[in-house]
Order: structure tokens, then C-alpha cells, then sequence
């Protein structure tokens, strides 16, 4: 065997140990509640401060709250592939004439990012995140996708997942969330650790209704029937 095969067979082997690794890192949360992820143990260890955070399967979710989610974050979720290439568009075209820095992550890609990488905007990160999306998609039906994101999404300081958030700005369970409580809970996911939806500021309480008005352009929850 010459050295060009046997740097072929090594290539295509090294290849399916990854494509492996990555079905096994992937595919048992498809069904199995997520213990943690590694948003959640990093700031475990740079916080030093409790984690609340416990699964709530998507049965004992309002409704409310996943069609605020996507009609806050990502409208083209039920259609896309992971990644919004409009968005992704205009994002670029806004940075490059020098406006306000802005990023086009999908829910599937924050689902990736949270489960398994890092904050930061590297270009090794990206690349991980983006592969790890892919995996994603292929592997989770949209509605566990969706189901994930809003068990894991950090809500305050601490506060992760629907049930935590739900109890500790509403006092209530997540199954009884109203369509503004929902709203109000997405409207701080851009910066959990300094808005509140226990004490919503000014701002907080403007972007919750402009959130009820897009879930109401997009007809409600039976937006997401098909999932």
C-alpha cells in the first residue's frame, strides 16, 4: 500500500470518528432531558452562584411561549435550515457600513451554542457552532429544537429554562404562563443578567409589546402546528 493510500484511508477514517463522535454527542438528547449544558458550567465556575435550572418537557409549556420565542427571535424557524442566509445578509451589509455590531443566530444555533461551546465571536467558534447546527437539524425534529432552547435559554442570573423562569419572575408554572407573561419572559434574552422580567424596565415592557404584535402577525401559536 503506498503512502497516498494509506493517507486516504487515514483521512476517510478520521473523518466518520468525527462524523461518530458527533451523532453520539447529538442524537440521545433528541429523547433524553438535558442534565446541563456548557453555558450552564461555565457559569457554575465563573459566577460561583446556584443554577437553577430543571427540564420541563414541551407538554408543560404554555403555548405562548415558544411562538413569542420565535416570533422574538427567529420568525423563519419552522422553514429554515439552521441558518437564516436573509439575516445573515443583512447583518454583514449593517456591519460593513459600520453600524451598531450585530449578529443573525438562529434558535437552532443558540440551541449549539449553549449545549456545547462557548461565548466569544472566534472564528474556530463559529465554525463549531455552524457544524454543530447542522447536526442539529439533522438529527432533532424542529419541535425538540425548539422544546431544548427554551429549557436551556438563561432567563437572569442563574435562571435557566422555562420552569426556573416562570416560578421565580411569575410564581407560577410554566403551563400557566398568559401570552404577555411569555412575551415578557423573551423580552429580556438579549441581556438576561441586567433586564428582568420580574421588574421590567421601560424597555423591557416596550419590547414585550412590540413581541405580542409580531406573534400576532405571524397568527399565533398555530404558526407552530406543524412542528
Amino acid at each position: 500500500m503506498s503512502g497516498r493510500q494509506r493517507l486516504a484511508r487515514f483521512a476517510v477514517a478520521a473523518v466518520l470518528g468525527w462524523v461518530a463522535l458527533t451523532v453520539l454527542l447529538v442524537l440521545p438528547w433528541r429523547w433524553i432531558p438535558l442534565p446541563t449544558t456548557a453555558f450552564m458550567l461555565r457559569e457554575r465556575i465563573v459566577s460561583e452562584q446556584p443554577i437553577h435550572y430543571q427540564w420541563v418537557p414541551w407538554d408543560r409549556i404554555s403555548a405562548h411561549l415558544p411562538i413569542a420565542a420565535v416570533a422574538a427571535e427567529d420568525q423563519k424557524f419552522p422553514e429554515h435550515f439552521g441558518f437564516d442566509l436573509d439575516e445573515i445578509g443583512k447583518a454583514l451589509e449593517r456591519n460593513r457600513r459600520g453600524g451598531r455590531l450585530r449578529g443573525a443566530s438562529t434558535i437552532s444555533q443558540q440551541v449549539a451554542k449553549n449545549l456545547y461551546l462557548w461565548p466569544g465571536q472566534s472564528l474556530v467558534r463559529k465554525g463549531l457552532e455552524a457544524y454543530f447546527t447542522v447536526a442539529i437539524e439533522v438529527l432533532w425534529p424542529k419541535r425538540r429544537i425548539l422544546e431544548v432552547y427554551l429549557n436551556v435559554a438563561e432567563f437572569g442570573p442563574g435562571i435557566f429554562g422555562a420552569l426556573a423562569a416562570s416560578r421565580h419572575a411569575f410564581l407560577r408554572e410554566p403551563d400557566d404562563l398568559t401570552s404577555r407573561q411569555a412575551a415578557t419572559l423573551i423580552a429580556v434574552l438579549p441581556s438576561p443578567k441586567r433586564m428582568s422580567a420580574a421588574n421590567p424596565s421601560e424597555y423591557v415592557i416596550r419590547r414585550t409589546g412590540e413581541i405580542q404584535d409580531a406573534v400576532a402577525q405571524l397568527g399565533g401559536a398555530a404558526y407552530l402546528r406543524g412542528l
